[in-house]
């Protein structure tokens, strides 16, 4: 029997993940889809699904058996807990919560679940933990190819950053990605950080800088370096190089469309992050639908996972306000 599928928030993410689920995921169906623009949700279920602006009915309908949360980062929390009271699996994209404190409610209450039925309902959107690109360079790095890692370069470029995008902001929604995949390639926490930037672009809106550059050492001594840039223009990139003590591992870009044409190569950039990812959230998607399916604890990231990038954003964000002071991780 196929998984049934509500999901929460229909916009670029929530629809990618409906079509995903009733197109190219083995065991799924979209039976409800919430978002406060019906009209918008209606464009983007499929013909037989529920259509609501609440996401309560959703969450508490009888023909869904799992939940995908979609919706804007300040709700993630809410919903999981919802989703909690009503002892349904959820399937919540990053972050878990775009404040400590709501994080840590959500780590509460599942330790509680867990406690109580052995098993977390909570899953995590940390997609790249799947991409096969950081897959292969993660078992580069735990295979030691080229000796000891020492250092970590990353690059995350956007075309352009979101209205209302904020300094803050942009670290727990989009720097939060290196936040969790660094120590997940190294197998060590993240201990320390911080955060600089020198001229800004004139396309950052207020309260933004952009680009920014934050360092990150891990507790094994690997130190880590991001590049983030919300306004590049030119459209989506994203970079990671571990060097070590006899070479370089890399992630290589795919391109979608190469063009030869009048004496010169062209390599086409995508837009956003979503074709760079696709394989990434198939992935995801199918592993999570699979172990409901068989009753499987879930391979994703879990609350733990995302209470740890909680952290370290928290401290990222003191040493934003404390002029690129470099600032501890406390994980107690």
């Amino acid at each position: 029997m196929s998984i049934r599928v509500g999901v929460i928030g229909a916009g670029i993410m929530g629809a990618d993940h409906i079509r995903n689920l009733s197109t190219t995921i083995g065991g799924a169906e979209v039976t409800f889809v919430a978002d406060l623009d019906v009209d918008r949700a209606a464009a983007a279920a499929p013909p037989t699904a529920r259509i609501t602006s609440d996401p309560s009915e959703l969450i508490n309908a009888s023909e869904v058996d799992a939940v995908v949360v979609a919706s804007h980062d300040s709700t993630h929390a809410g919903l999981v807990l919802e989703c909690f009271e009503a002892m349904t699996p959820v399937l919540c994209e990053k972050p878990l919560a775009p404040t400590l404190l709501e994080s840590l409610e959500v780590v509460a209450a599942d330790a509680d679940i867990v406690a109580a039925t052995g098993a977390s309902l909570l899953s995590l959107g940390f997609m790249r933990r799947f991409d096969p690109g950081y897959v292969a360079l993660r078992e580069s790095v735990r295979g030691r190819n080229q000796g000891e890692p020492l250092m970590v370069h990353c690059v995350s470029r956007n075309g352009s950053a979101a209205p209302g995008t904020t300094a803050e902001s942009a670290i727990t929604n989009s720097a939060i990605h290196e936040l969790d995949i660094v120590p997940w390639l190294l197998d060590s926490p993240i201990t320390e950080v911080s955060w600089q930037a020198g001229k800004s672009t004139r396309r950052a809106e207020a309260g933004l800088q952009d680009p920014a550059f934050m360092t990150l050492r891990t507790a094994d001594g690997t130190l880590a370096t991001l590049e983030l840039y919300l306004n590049a223009q030119y459209g989506y990139t994203t970079r990671c190089e571990v060097v070590s003590e006899l070479g370089t591992t890399s992630l290589q870009e795919p391109a979608l469309l190469g063009i030869e044409q009048d004496g010169a190569r062209q390599e086409l950039i995508p837009a956003d992050w979503r074709p760079r990812f696709a394989d990434a959230y198939r992935l995801q998607l199918q592993a999570w639908i699979s172990a409901l399916a068989g009753g499987e604890p879930t391979p994703l990231a879990g609350a733990q996972d995302g209470l740890n990038a909680s952290l370290v954003a928290q401290a990222m964000i003191q040493s934003l306000h404390s002029e690129g002071t470099s600032t501890k991780v406390s994980y107690s």
